[in-house]
Protein backbone atom coordinates (compact mmCIF):
# COMPACT_ATOMS: atom_id res chain seq x y z
CA UNK A 1 0.00 0.00 0.00
CA UNK A 2 1.20 3.78 -0.93
CA UNK A 3 -1.87 5.50 0.20
CA UNK A 4 -4.38 4.84 2.91
CA UNK A 5 -8.16 5.51 2.08
CA UNK A 6 -10.08 8.05 4.15
CA UNK A 7 -11.20 6.39 7.81
CA UNK A 8 -8.20 4.00 7.58
CA UNK A 9 -6.16 4.26 10.42
CA UNK A 10 -2.28 4.74 11.71
CA UNK A 11 -1.49 3.31 14.89
CA UNK A 12 1.35 3.97 17.39
CA UNK A 13 2.43 1.51 20.07
CA UNK A 14 4.24 3.21 22.63
CA UNK A 15 5.79 2.97 26.51
CA UNK A 16 4.43 6.22 27.22
CA UNK A 17 1.44 8.25 25.51
CA UNK A 18 3.36 11.81 26.20
CA UNK A 19 0.89 14.93 25.31
CA UNK A 20 3.77 16.50 23.52
CA UNK A 21 3.69 13.62 21.21
CA UNK A 22 -0.32 13.88 20.08
CA UNK A 23 0.33 17.20 19.83
CA UNK A 24 2.94 17.16 17.45
CA UNK A 25 1.73 14.42 15.52
CA UNK A 26 -1.51 16.18 15.03
CA UNK A 27 0.26 19.54 14.32
CA UNK A 28 2.07 18.11 11.45
CA UNK A 29 -1.15 16.27 9.80
CA UNK A 30 -3.27 19.55 10.03
CA UNK A 31 0.06 21.62 8.40
CA UNK A 32 -1.04 18.85 5.11
CA UNK A 33 -4.67 19.56 5.33
CA UNK A 34 -6.04 16.58 6.69
CA UNK A 35 -7.91 16.51 10.27
CA UNK A 36 -7.27 13.37 12.10
CA UNK A 37 -9.53 11.93 14.88
CA UNK A 38 -7.62 10.65 17.60
CA UNK A 39 -8.01 8.04 19.95
CA UNK A 40 -5.42 6.58 23.03
CA UNK A 41 -6.16 3.35 24.63
CA UNK A 42 -4.30 2.08 27.43
CA UNK A 43 -3.78 -1.81 28.06
CA UNK A 44 -2.05 -4.24 30.52
CA UNK A 45 1.27 -5.39 29.34
CA UNK A 46 3.00 -8.79 30.18
CA UNK A 47 6.64 -8.62 31.48
CA UNK A 48 8.81 -9.13 28.84
CA UNK A 49 12.39 -8.86 27.42
CA UNK A 50 11.56 -5.97 25.30
CA UNK A 51 10.61 -2.84 26.13
CA UNK A 52 6.25 -2.97 27.04
CA UNK A 53 4.07 -1.05 24.73
CA UNK A 54 0.90 0.15 27.12
CA UNK A 55 -0.45 2.52 25.11
CA UNK A 56 -1.87 2.21 21.73
CA UNK A 57 -3.18 5.80 19.73
CA UNK A 58 -4.61 5.56 16.43
CA UNK A 59 -5.22 8.40 14.30
CA UNK A 60 -7.80 8.40 11.90
CA UNK A 61 -8.05 11.07 9.34
CA UNK A 62 -11.42 12.15 7.42
CA UNK A 63 -11.45 13.19 3.90
CA UNK A 64 -7.71 13.36 2.32
CA UNK A 65 -5.34 10.45 2.02
CA UNK A 66 -2.36 10.30 3.72
CA UNK A 67 0.94 8.06 2.67
CA UNK A 68 1.94 5.24 4.91
CA UNK A 69 5.88 6.89 4.55
CA UNK A 70 4.54 10.26 5.09
CA UNK A 71 2.76 8.59 8.70
CA UNK A 72 6.48 6.78 9.04
CA UNK A 73 8.55 9.86 8.49
CA UNK A 74 6.50 11.78 11.15
CA UNK A 75 6.79 9.23 13.40
CA UNK A 76 10.15 8.08 13.56
CA UNK A 77 10.76 12.35 13.83
CA UNK A 78 8.73 12.38 17.01
CA UNK A 79 10.64 9.02 18.43
CA UNK A 80 13.82 10.95 18.30
CA UNK A 81 12.62 14.29 19.72
CA UNK A 82 10.70 12.58 22.44
CA UNK A 83 11.39 10.05 25.61
CA UNK A 84 8.68 7.61 24.38
CA UNK A 85 9.08 4.43 22.02
CA UNK A 86 6.58 5.06 19.08
CA UNK A 87 6.37 3.23 16.16
CA UNK A 88 4.34 3.35 13.04
CA UNK A 89 1.82 0.38 12.35
CA UNK A 90 -1.19 0.77 10.30
CA UNK A 91 -4.39 -0.53 11.22
CA UNK A 92 -7.76 -1.94 9.05
CA UNK A 93 -10.37 0.77 10.27
CA UNK A 94 -13.53 -0.49 12.25
CA UNK A 95 -15.32 -0.58 8.57
CA UNK A 96 -12.28 -3.03 6.99
CA UNK A 97 -12.09 -5.24 10.01
CA UNK A 98 -13.61 -8.87 8.65
CA UNK A 99 -16.15 -10.00 10.92
CA UNK A 100 -17.23 -13.46 12.91
CA UNK A 101 -14.52 -15.74 13.80
CA UNK A 102 -10.92 -15.64 12.34
CA UNK A 103 -8.41 -17.92 11.92
CA UNK A 104 -4.60 -17.26 12.66
CA UNK A 105 -1.50 -18.91 10.49
CA UNK A 106 1.83 -17.33 11.66
CA UNK A 107 5.23 -17.94 10.31
CA UNK A 108 7.72 -19.31 12.97
CA UNK A 109 11.61 -18.14 12.71
CA UNK A 110 12.31 -14.56 13.32
CA UNK A 111 7.69 -14.36 13.85
CA UNK A 112 6.52 -16.50 16.28
CA UNK A 113 10.04 -17.03 18.08
CA UNK A 114 12.74 -14.37 18.06
CA UNK A 115 15.55 -16.57 16.32
CA UNK A 116 15.99 -18.39 13.21
CA UNK A 117 16.45 -22.03 14.09
CA UNK A 118 18.82 -22.98 11.28
CA UNK A 119 21.03 -20.32 12.34
CA UNK A 120 21.49 -21.98 16.34
CA UNK A 121 21.98 -25.37 14.17
CA UNK A 122 24.93 -24.25 12.39
CA UNK A 123 26.49 -22.22 15.59
CA UNK A 124 26.42 -26.33 17.30
CA UNK A 125 27.45 -26.93 14.35
CA UNK A 126 30.32 -24.68 13.23
CA UNK A 127 28.86 -24.06 10.08
CA UNK A 128 27.62 -20.64 10.59
CA UNK A 129 29.54 -18.89 8.00
CA UNK A 130 28.54 -21.54 5.37
CA UNK A 131 24.71 -20.94 6.13
CA UNK A 132 25.67 -17.55 6.05
CA UNK A 133 27.17 -17.62 2.46
CA UNK A 134 23.72 -19.94 1.31
CA UNK A 135 21.49 -16.88 2.87
CA UNK A 136 23.92 -13.92 0.77
CA UNK A 137 23.23 -16.02 -2.30
CA UNK A 138 20.11 -16.71 -1.92
CA UNK A 139 19.57 -12.93 -1.16
CA UNK A 140 21.30 -12.54 -4.89
CA UNK A 141 18.38 -14.70 -6.19
CA UNK A 142 21.25 -17.08 -6.94
CA UNK A 143 19.37 -19.94 -5.23
CA UNK A 144 15.27 -20.54 -4.79
CA UNK A 145 13.67 -21.29 -1.30
CA UNK A 146 14.19 -25.19 -1.80
CA UNK A 147 17.97 -25.12 -3.05
CA UNK A 148 18.47 -22.33 -0.26
CA UNK A 149 17.16 -25.15 2.51
CA UNK A 150 18.99 -27.88 1.35
CA UNK A 151 22.24 -26.00 0.73
CA UNK A 152 21.82 -25.07 4.57
CA UNK A 153 20.70 -28.50 6.15
CA UNK A 154 23.83 -30.03 4.10
CA UNK A 155 26.18 -27.97 6.69
CA UNK A 156 24.25 -29.52 9.51
CA UNK A 157 25.58 -33.10 8.57
CA UNK A 158 27.01 -35.21 10.99
CA UNK A 159 25.47 -33.40 14.09
CA UNK A 160 23.79 -34.98 17.08
CA UNK A 161 20.47 -35.11 17.05
CA UNK A 162 20.50 -34.08 20.78
CA UNK A 163 21.26 -30.71 19.61
CA UNK A 164 17.68 -30.42 18.81
CA UNK A 165 16.43 -30.84 22.36
CA UNK A 166 19.40 -28.24 23.14
CA UNK A 167 18.27 -25.57 20.53
CA UNK A 168 14.93 -25.87 21.43
CA UNK A 169 15.78 -24.93 24.71
CA UNK A 170 17.58 -21.68 23.62
CA UNK A 171 14.05 -20.66 21.71
CA UNK A 172 12.58 -17.43 23.22
CA UNK A 173 9.07 -17.36 21.73
CA UNK A 174 7.92 -13.66 20.32
CA UNK A 175 7.01 -11.01 22.87
CA UNK A 176 3.38 -11.04 22.91
CA UNK A 177 2.94 -14.48 21.81
CA UNK A 178 1.49 -16.48 24.26
CA UNK A 179 -1.28 -13.36 24.70
CA UNK A 180 -2.36 -13.07 21.11
CA UNK A 181 -2.80 -16.94 20.73
CA UNK A 182 -4.55 -17.36 24.22
CA UNK A 183 -7.10 -14.56 22.63
CA UNK A 184 -8.00 -16.69 19.23
CA UNK A 185 -8.29 -19.61 21.94
CA UNK A 186 -9.97 -17.87 24.17
CA UNK A 187 -12.47 -17.21 21.49
CA UNK A 188 -12.16 -20.76 20.02
CA UNK A 189 -10.60 -19.54 17.03
CA UNK A 190 -7.73 -21.52 15.49
CA UNK A 191 -4.32 -20.84 15.07
CA UNK A 192 -1.57 -22.22 12.90
CA UNK A 193 1.72 -22.23 12.43
CA UNK A 194 3.98 -23.23 9.02
CA UNK A 195 7.59 -22.78 8.99
CA UNK A 196 10.00 -22.82 6.71
CA UNK A 197 12.02 -24.79 9.14
CA UNK A 198 11.92 -28.18 11.12
CA UNK A 199 9.22 -30.37 13.02
CA UNK A 200 11.55 -31.73 15.11
CA UNK A 201 12.12 -28.24 16.84
CA UNK A 202 7.89 -26.65 15.69
CA UNK A 203 6.05 -29.88 17.74
CA UNK A 204 7.47 -29.24 20.61
CA UNK A 205 7.02 -25.18 20.30
CA UNK A 206 3.22 -26.20 18.71
CA UNK A 207 2.60 -28.09 22.46
CA UNK A 208 3.57 -25.61 24.55
CA UNK A 209 1.87 -22.89 22.65
CA UNK A 210 -1.59 -24.80 22.09
CA UNK A 211 -1.29 -24.23 18.48
CA UNK A 212 -4.42 -25.86 16.90
CA UNK A 213 -2.03 -27.24 13.95
CA UNK A 214 1.31 -26.83 12.35
CA UNK A 215 3.36 -28.04 9.48
CA UNK A 216 7.44 -27.76 8.92
CA UNK A 217 10.32 -29.70 7.15
CA UNK A 218 11.46 -32.94 8.33
CA UNK A 219 15.56 -33.53 9.18
CA UNK A 220 16.49 -36.95 8.01
CA UNK A 221 17.90 -38.75 11.01
CA UNK A 222 19.99 -41.42 11.08
CA UNK A 223 21.61 -43.92 13.70
CA UNK A 224 21.45 -40.70 15.97
CA UNK A 225 22.79 -38.12 13.48
CA UNK A 226 21.31 -35.68 11.20
CA UNK A 227 22.21 -36.97 7.54
CA UNK A 228 22.04 -32.96 6.63
CA UNK A 229 19.17 -33.58 4.34
CA UNK A 230 15.21 -33.03 4.44
CA UNK A 231 12.83 -35.92 3.90
CA UNK A 232 9.36 -35.56 2.67
CA UNK A 233 7.43 -32.71 0.96
CA UNK A 234 9.50 -29.30 1.22
CA UNK A 235 7.62 -26.88 2.80
CA UNK A 236 7.54 -23.56 0.34
CA UNK A 237 6.16 -20.52 -0.03
CA UNK A 238 3.47 -22.39 -2.31
CA UNK A 239 2.81 -25.13 0.45
CA UNK A 240 2.88 -21.92 2.99
CA UNK A 241 0.28 -20.78 0.52
CA UNK A 242 -1.78 -24.23 0.57
CA UNK A 243 -1.77 -25.10 4.20
CA UNK A 244 -3.02 -22.00 4.81
CA UNK A 245 -6.63 -22.68 2.25
CA UNK A 246 -6.60 -26.07 3.64
CA UNK A 247 -6.86 -25.00 7.30
CA UNK A 248 -9.42 -22.44 6.48
CA UNK A 249 -11.67 -25.05 4.66
CA UNK A 250 -10.90 -27.67 7.86
CA UNK A 251 -11.98 -24.51 9.89
CA UNK A 252 -14.64 -23.81 8.35
CA UNK A 253 -13.50 -20.33 7.93
CA UNK A 254 -13.34 -18.15 4.77
CA UNK A 255 -10.29 -17.13 3.58
CA UNK A 256 -11.37 -13.49 4.06
CA UNK A 257 -11.29 -14.05 7.48
CA UNK A 258 -7.79 -15.54 7.97
CA UNK A 259 -5.34 -13.59 9.35
CA UNK A 260 -1.59 -14.43 8.26
CA UNK A 261 1.69 -13.00 9.89
CA UNK A 262 4.66 -13.65 8.32
CA UNK A 263 8.28 -11.41 8.39
CA UNK A 264 9.82 -12.79 5.29
CA UNK A 265 9.75 -12.98 1.18
CA UNK A 266 9.17 -16.94 1.65
CA UNK A 267 5.42 -15.13 3.22
CA UNK A 268 4.17 -13.01 0.70
CA UNK A 269 1.76 -15.82 -1.12
CA UNK A 270 0.56 -16.88 2.41
CA UNK A 271 0.13 -13.18 3.34
CA UNK A 272 -1.40 -12.10 -0.52
CA UNK A 273 -3.83 -15.12 0.15
CA UNK A 274 -5.07 -13.81 3.34
CA UNK A 275 -7.91 -11.67 4.29
CA UNK A 276 -5.74 -9.83 6.45
CA UNK A 277 -1.88 -10.32 5.72
CA UNK A 278 0.10 -9.03 7.85
CA UNK A 279 4.05 -7.91 8.04
CA UNK A 280 5.54 -8.10 11.11
CA UNK A 281 9.24 -6.91 11.82
CA UNK A 282 9.34 -7.36 8.26
CA UNK A 283 12.04 -7.58 5.48
CA UNK A 284 11.29 -5.04 2.68
CA UNK A 285 9.96 -7.89 0.66
CA UNK A 286 7.25 -8.65 2.17
CA UNK A 287 6.18 -5.18 3.27
CA UNK A 288 4.22 -4.20 -0.22
CA UNK A 289 2.14 -7.63 -0.27
CA UNK A 290 0.80 -6.63 3.41
CA UNK A 291 -2.07 -5.18 4.99
CA UNK A 292 -0.81 -4.05 8.07
CA UNK A 293 2.24 -3.20 8.61
CA UNK A 294 3.98 -3.50 12.34
CA UNK A 295 7.12 -2.88 13.08
CA UNK A 296 7.09 -2.64 17.25
CA UNK A 297 8.33 -6.38 18.62
CA UNK A 298 5.18 -7.60 20.03
CA UNK A 299 2.72 -9.72 18.79
CA UNK A 300 -0.25 -8.74 21.24
CA UNK A 301 -0.38 -5.56 18.38
CA UNK A 302 -1.86 -7.96 15.56
CA UNK A 303 -5.02 -8.32 18.09
CA UNK A 304 -5.11 -4.50 18.75
CA UNK A 305 -4.77 -3.47 15.30
CA UNK A 306 -7.87 -5.46 14.44
CA UNK A 307 -9.99 -4.17 17.48
CA UNK A 308 -9.93 -7.10 19.42
CA UNK A 309 -8.59 -7.45 23.10
CA UNK A 310 -5.61 -9.59 23.15
CA UNK A 311 -6.64 -10.15 26.78
CA UNK A 312 -9.57 -12.75 26.22
CA UNK A 313 -9.68 -15.09 27.66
Amino acid sequence: MTDLPPGTVAMIAAEELDGALVRSLTADFERRGTVLRVEATEFPTASSTVKAVRWCLELSNSDDTFGTQLVSSLLDDAAEQLPVSAVTSTVLSAAQRPRGPLMLIMDVDSTLIDQEVIDLLAEFAGTAEDVSNVTERAMRGELDFTQSLHARVQTLAGLKDTVLHETYRALTATAGAHELIRSWLGRQWPVYAVSGGFQQILKPLAADLDLTDFDANTLEITNGRLTGRTVGQVVDPQIKRQRLLEWGKRSGINVQNVVAVGDGANDADMVRTAGVGIAFCAKPALIDHADLVIRHRSLELVAYALGLDARHD
